[in-house]
C-alpha cells in the first residue's frame, strides 16, 4: 500500500526508532535526528516567530514517530496522549500535516493500525498490541485519505483502498451498525464502550466518543457532526473513485452522499439562527448549543450558497466563535461557556475543530475570513508559546488569554502536543497564513492566495513528484524554482511553471 522507495525508507527508520515502554517493543539503538531538509522550509518576514513555532511543531511531531513490534504499521504516529492507546480522530487529523513529509512522517500509513484490527481478521481474538480507545470516534478515514491523495497523487494506494481492501466503505457501513456498549478487545484490554446509537434520522452520541469530551451538547439528541461526517466520508469515497475512473463506485457513493445531505438540510438546519444544530430524536426540536460541530455540514459541502453566507457570520462574530482568539468550542454567548480558560470543550480552542472549520469556510470561497481567523489563531499560539513556560505547543488554548486551557480541577492541559496541535503551526501556516490553500499533485497544480505584503514563501515544497521553491519578494515579484513542470495559480491567474528557475509578476490580494 505504499511505493517501494518509501517502504525502504520506512524500514530503515523502523530499525532505529525508539521503544515505548515494555511488552512487544524492540529496543533499537538510536533514532536519527530530525532533519529540516525532510520538510518544506518557510520564509515569513512579517513574523519570524511563526517560523520558530513551525520548526518546534515538526520536532515535537518527530518525537512522536513511534515504533512497536507486532502492530499493523510501524513506525506510526503517536498522538502525544498515551503510549498504550491510539485514537481515530487524532490520527486522521495528523495525516493532514504529515502529508507534507510522507517519507518521514507515517500519517496515512498509521491508519492501518485501525483498519486491520477493525476491518480484517488479522487480529482476531483481541491480539492487536495497541489499544484503540474509542472505536466510535468520528468516522474521518475517508476525508483524511482524500486529503492525502490530493497531495501525493498516489493512485496505487487509493485504488487498493477502494477496490481491494475496501476499508473506507467497510468503515462507513460498520459505523451505521454499531451496537451501544460494544467494546473492541486488544492486548491492552477492551476499548471504551461504544456510545454511538444509529437512529432513523441520524445518531445519538456522547462527548468522549465524538471527541468533544465534556461538551455541553445534549446527550439525548441526534448529533449533527456524526451524520455530517458520514456524508463527508461518502463524498470523499465518491471523489477518489471518480479520479480513479471507478464509475460504478463513484455513482453508488454519490447517491449515498446526496441522501445524507438531504436529511441534514431537512432536519438539522435552523433557518432562524442560520446554523446547523443537534436535534431531538424525532427531528422536531433543535438543541441550540452553538459549537464548531455545526461546521461539519459546511465542510461536507451540504450548504447552499445562502446558507454558507449565514454560517460565515458566526466565525466573524466575537460573541460566538470569532475575535482575536477564534474557534472557541462553544459560543462565547452561551451559558455553558467557561471563562477564563474554556474548561476543555466548554470554550477551549482546539486545533482539530479550528482546522476543520477553516477548511469549511474555504469550500465556499471565504478565503479572507478563513485566512484571518487562521492567522489570529497562530498568533495566539505563538504568544502563548513565548509567554508560558515551558515554551511549547499545548493540547488546547484558552479563549480569553494567552495561556493553555486550565481544567476545572486546576490541571493544565498536556504540553508538547504534536499530535494534532501541529495543524496550526504547520498546515494552517502553510495553507492559510501563507496562502497555499490547494495542492493537487495529480493535476500538478498549486492554488496560492497571495495576500501577505512582506517577503514569504516555501522552499523544498514537495507534492507528488515535484519539489519547488516558491517565494514572493515583497515587491511584486514571485520566484519559482522547480524540478518539474506544474501549474501555479496566483490569485486566480494561471502560470505554467517550467523546470528550472523563473520569475513572475504578482501582487498581494486582500479579498476573497
Amino acid at each position: 500500500m505504499m511505493r517501494a522507495n518509501q517502504w525502504k525508507k520506512w524500514m530503515a527508520l523502523a530499525l532505529v526508532a525508539p521503544a515505548l515502554g515494555t511488552g512487544l517493543e524492540a529496543k533499537p539503538e538510536k533514532k536519527e535526528p530530525f532533519d529540516r531538509a525532510w520538510v518544506p522550509q518557510p520564509v515569513f518576514e512579517k513574523e519570524p516567530g511563526y517560523v520558530e513555532l513551525y520548526w518546534t511543531a515538526w520536532q515535537q511531531a518527530y518525537d512522536h514517530v513511534a515504533h512497536k513490534e507486532g502492530i499493523a504499521q510501524t513506525p506510526y504516529m503517536d498522538e502525544a496522549f498515551s503510549d498504550s492507546h491510539v485514537w481515530i480522530w487524532d490520527t486522521c487529523f495528523m495525516v493532514l500535516f504529515c502529508k507534507y513529509s510522507p517519507e518521514k512522517f507515517p500519517g496515512v500509513e498509521t491508519l492501518n493500525n485501525f483498519y486491520e484490527p477493525l476491518h480484517s481478521d488479522k487480529y482476531a481474538g483481541g491480539t492487536f498490541p495497541l489499544g484503540i480507545r474509542h472505536p466510535d470516534n468520528p468516522p474521518l478515514f475517508a476525508w483524511a485519505e482524500h486529503g492525502n491523495y490530493l497531495f501525493t497523487g498516489d493512485d496505487d494506494h487509493a485504488k487498493t483502498l477502494l477496490t481491494e481492501t475496501k476499508y473506507l466503505q467497510k468503515h462507513h457501513h460498520w459505523f451505521n451498525q454499531l451496537e451501544y456498549g460494544w467494546q473492541l478487545q486488544t492486548q491492552e484490554g477492551p476499548s471504551a464502550e461504544v456510545t454511538l446509537e444509529p437512529k432513523k434520522l441520524g445518531y445519538k452520541w456522547t462527548g468522549c466518543s465524538s471527541g468533544m469530551d465534556n461538551t455541553s451538547r445534549n446527550r439525548d439528541g441526534l448529533w449533527v457532526d456524526a451524520i455530517a461526517q458520514q456524508g463527508l466520508s461518502a463524498l470523499a469515497i465518491q471523489r477518489m473513485a471518480e479520479r480513479l475512473g471507478e464509475k460504478e463506485i463513484a455513482a453508488k457513493w454519490q447517491a449515498k452522499y446526496e441522501s445524507v445531505k438531504q436529511m441534514v438540510n431537512d432536519y438539522y438546519w435552523d433557518e432562524e439562527d442560520g446554523i446547523y444544530y443537534d436535534i431531538s430524536e424525532d427531528g422536531k426540536t433543535f438543541h441550540k448549543v452553538k459549537t464548531p460541530a455545526s461546521f461539519w455540514p459546511m465542510l461536507a459541502e451540504m450548504c447552499s450558497p445562502e446558507q454558507a453566507q449565514r454560517m460565515v457570520k458566526h466565525i466573524t462574530d466575537p460573541n460566538t466563535f470569532g475575535g482575536e482568539r477564534p474557534w472557541a468550542t462553544v459560543a462565547r454567548d452561551h451559558p455553558s461557556f467557561v471563562a477564563p480558560d474554556g474548561a476543555y470543550w466548554r470554550g477551549g480552542i482546539w486545533l482539530p475543530t479550528a482546522y476543520m472549520g477553516t477548511k469549511a469556510l474555504e469550500k465556499y470561497g471565504f478565503h479572507k475570513e478563513a485566512d484571518e481567523a487562521a492567522e489570529n489563531l497562530l498568533a495566539h499560539m505563538y504568544r502563548t508559546y513565548k509567554a508560558v513556560e515551558p515554551h511549547t505547543i499545548w493540547e488546547c488554548y484558552s479563549p480569553t488569554r494567552d495561556y493553555p486551557v486550565v481544567r476545572r480541577n486546576g490541571h493544565i492541559v498536556r504540553k508538547d502536543f504534536c499530535g494534532w496541535s501541529a495543524l496550526g503551526p504547520i498546515s494552517m501556516f502553510i495553507e492559510n497564513v501563507m496562502g497555499f490553500h490547494t495542492v493537487d499533485a495529480k493535476e500538478k497544480r498549486i492554488e496560492w492566495r497571495l495576500h501577505q505584503e512582506q517577503k514569504h514563501g516555501l522552499k523544498n515544497f514537495k507534492f507528488g513528484e515535484t519539489v519547488a521553491d516558491i517565494l514572493y519578494d515583497g515587491a511584486g515579484r514571485v520566484t519559482v524554482q522547480s524540478n518539474t513542470a506544474f501549474e501555479l495559480v496566483i490569485n486566480g491567474e494561471n502560470h505554467q511553471i517550467k523546470p528550472g528557475k523563473q520569475s513572475l509578476k504578482a501582487m498581494p490580494k486582500q479579498g476573497n
